[in-house]
């Protein structure tokens, strides 16, 4: 397989969808490693595994319609394997192997049927101390912006889940990018006061145009910096309710074609009239408890050069 990803918006010809079966037992609390799943089981409306399968089964069926290669995983018993893109990522044609947390590395096994597809030396694995989940490498084109989390207390913070030695790390590895750090606001406990990853807060869309979440940044730099790149009229701010159901973290299959939850009515309509995209609605708010949405679902391996 020819990797090739550069961005977020291109034509997508391949990619890795999560896998919806045998989620296991409802975590308790203390198992929960996301604010959002933390909530949700708190509250007593953490999902059911049958209606998280209707909702990804949905999403499936979306990509198909657009000629979609889509990979799966091996299913895992008793295993939450529905956010691919924590897993691993491609930036141009290199695979990152992420270090996720403790509590998912057995998810990583089950993508060995992806990866003997690709050519051993565009597989790189990261040093032990060096931390990074996909969610947090949103690429566009020469640039590629990644949610960090610097603090001291990082160690404390479940929901930090990439750190500065990854981004040198990343760096190294790809030399022929530019790498811009954002510095995100992290919760383990409130999903309305911090988010978990970049993708939470800020995504690209269509060709020059984003959204985003200013408040989901821990100093005003890190939202000058996406300022500076897309201008303030390419821009769709959305306000912390929004955030709070992830308006940010819908998917390209390409430049023309998103897709985005069909409760996002006021992203929707923007998309659509003002942006001029083609918006394929899907349900997928109960998998938005859980702390993700569609595309922490994915992870794309081939898109095209348009």
């Amino acid at each position: 397989m020819q990797l090739c990803i550069n961005n977020e918006t291109s034509t997508l010809k391949s990619v890795v969808l999560g896998q919806p079966g045998s989620l296991g037992s409802v975590p308790t609390l203390d198992e929960t490693y996301d604010a959002k799943s933390y909530e949700s089981v708190s509250l007593g409306i953490y999902p059911r595994e049958e209606d998280v399968y209707k909702e990804m089964s949905m999403f499936e069926r979306a990509l198909s319609k657009y000629g979609v290669q889509i990979f799966r995983p091996w299913t895992l018993e008793n295993c939450n394997q529905i956010f691919a893109r924590d897993v691993g990522f491609v930036i141009n044609d290199k695979v990152i192997v992420s270090n996720i947390i403790p509590d998912r590395e057995d998810e990583k096994e089950a993508y060995e049927t992806v990866y003997n597809q690709i050519a051993y030396n565009k597989i790189f694995n990261l040093p032990e101390k060096a931390h990074v989940e996909g969610g947090d490498i949103v690429l566009y084109d020469d640039l590629v912006f990644v949610g960090i989390y610097s603090r001291p207390d990082y160690p404390q913070m479940k929901t930090a889940r990439t750190n500065n030695y990854a981004f040198d790390f990343l760096k190294e590895v790809c030399p022929e990018k530019t790498f811009l750090p954002l510095e995100l606001k992290k919760s383990n406990t409130d999903p309305r006061h911090g988010v978990l990853h970049l993708d939470c807060t800020f995504m690209p869309v269509s060709k020059g145009k984003a959204i985003v979440y200013k408040d989901g940044f821990l100093d005003d730099a890190s939202y000058q910096t996406v300022l500076d790149v897309f201008g303030e009229d390419n821009l769709f701010h959305i306000t912390k309710e929004e955030m709070y159901y992830m308006n940010t973290n819908i998917f390209s299959i390409s430049p023309n074609v998103v897709v985005s939850e069909q409760r996002f009515e006021r992203l929707n309509t923007h998309l659509e009239d003002e942006w001029g995209l083609t918006v394929e609605r899907v349900p997928y708010h109960e998998i938005s408890k859980m702390g993700g949405l569609l595309r922490c679902s994915t992870f794309p391996l081939v898109r095209a050069n348009d």
